[in-house]
């Protein structure tokens, strides 16, 4: 199966969990469930998630354990793209093609489904059923630590609003971007990992695997941002580079951020042939990082 197709059948698996997993949009109270499905259902490329099924899948993974994982890492990423979109943030008016969460549905009710989508993902890790606790603990501590602060989720977003307008190290534009956007994607990929039973050696490839890929993915959303239109990009482009961000580009020009991305994707896949078994989507999904067009 090819990279496009697989994404395909695994999103639609995706959206099938979330839609039973989170609460229907009627009810109450109404309004904040709208809006967690208005931004979870707005049709994102699921790349956490299904790089979670596809590392979990090369182990053997159980549906039942490794699909709400996998929804639960898409709904803390879709809080932070709520969050992020707000006026206090980045105040973009437009996510994936569509009028962003707050202008939808106003400021405090964006606020309050990011809130709500982050605790719906630990309902859901805390509830899915598993004939292995210690696991299920690993899990939800291994997400919980992506998501934090500490070279983290928030903690990178906090080093990303420090560093505007400012002139920064490569290595400090690094660690932005190790925690903001990479530290959830290594995650996906640990987490497959994890309930598939790996073994430390494997987890710790696959964990440079996720690292090299977050990372990759970061640099190509940098090249987009300024190569792609605001129609192939669902979002107004050109925005970081008006607010004075730490990107890639910025730092390296476009062709030393093409250089950068061709060799942490080729790092990635380096990472994952020593795990020694069939890796052939997870090397798929790192070309695919680099070579998408939105």
């Amino acid at each position: 199966m090819n990279v496009s197709d697989y994404f395909k059948l695994k999103a639609a698996k995706v959206d099938e969990w979330l839609g039973r997993l989170l609460p229907a949009e009627d009810e109450a109270p109404e309004t904040i469930h709208q809006a967690m499905r208005y931004s979870i259902f707005a049709g994102g490329k699921r790349l956490r998630p299904i790089l979670a099924i596809a590392t979990g899948e090369v182990f053997g993974a159980e549906e039942r354990e490794l699909m709400p994982a996998a929804c639960a890492l898409e709904m803390i990423h879709t809080y932070s793209l709520i969050h992020d979109d707000l006026p206090a943030m980045d105040n973009d008016q437009w996510r994936r093609g569509r009028p962003t969460c707050h202008v939808k549905f106003g400021e405090a009710i964006a606020i309050l489904a990011g809130d709500a989508l982050l605790t719906q993902a630990f309902l859901t890790l805390a509830g899915y059923e598993t004939a292995n606790l210690d696991r299920k603990i690993r899990v939800i501590s291994e997400v919980a630590r992506a998501a934090a602060t500490t070279r983290a989720l928030i903690g990178g977003q906090v080093l990303d609003i420090e560093s505007e307008g400012k002139q920064i190290t490569s290595e400090q534009l690094e660690a932005i971007h190790r925690a903001k956007t990479g530290a959830l994607i290594r995650c996906s990929v640990q987490i497959g990992a994890i309930l598939g039973n790996a073994n430390e050696s494997q987890l710790n490839l696959l964990t440079k695997y996720g690292e090299k890929a977050g990372l990759a993915f970061q640099v190509a959303d940098d090249l987009l941002d300024e190569t792609a239109t605001s129609e192939e990009l669902g979002k107004t482009a050109g925005k970081d580079a008006a607010s004075q961000k730490a990107t890639y580009t910025a730092f390296y020009g476009l062709n030393g951020a093409r250089e950068m991305a061709a060799r942490l994707c080729q790092e990635a896949i380096d990472a994952a042939k020593c795990v020694e078994r069939d890796v052939r989507m997870l090397e798929s999904i790192a070309s695919f990082i680099v070579e998408r067009k939105s």
